[in-house]
């Protein structure tokens, strides 16, 4: 089994908000990350596919497929974006870095063919990220 990285970056706003609290346990839970009119970040991706080496070509999957579905899948929609308003996922869902990993695992597992999805890890800062390995 042989495991490939691919890397990309991507910046998008946000805010974390629960409707379901009132504003001073919004506030008291995430503090300035309440605000409604959002903040942003510099996001750095890291997606892991695994597999056999395919004994014709070399390769696990093909790293100009695997950058174009990261591309469609996930870059298109999420860099550049206020996350709460313009990406469904997070209609309902709070975009905290968690549920960003999961949101990408989601997005890129069924459209990968050739290799299989093993980790997804988005960075926030250099100092935070959270690894997804799928639902077990």
């Amino acid at each position: 089994m042989v495991y490939l990285t691919r890397k990309a970056e991507f910046s998008a706003s946000h805010y974390y908000h629960n409707p379901e609290f009132s504003a001073e346990e919004n506030q008291r839970i995430f503090g300035k990350c309440n605000n409604p009119n959002g903040h942003g970040h510099n996001y750095t991706l890291e997606v892991t596919v695994k597999g056999e080496v395919d004994p014709r070509s070399g390769f696990v999957v093909d790293l100009k497929q695997l950058k174009e579905t990261m591309s469609r899948e996930v870059l298109d929609a999420l860099d550049h974006r206020f996350l709460n308003k313009e990406v469904p996922e997070f209609l309902s869902r709070i975009p905290t870095t968690e549920n960003l990993a999961i949101t990408i695992w989601q997005r890129l597992s069924p459209k990968l063919q050739a290799a299989h999805l093993h980790r997804v890890r988005v960075y926030e800062t250099p100092e935070l990220f959270v690894d997804f390995y799928g639902e077990a």
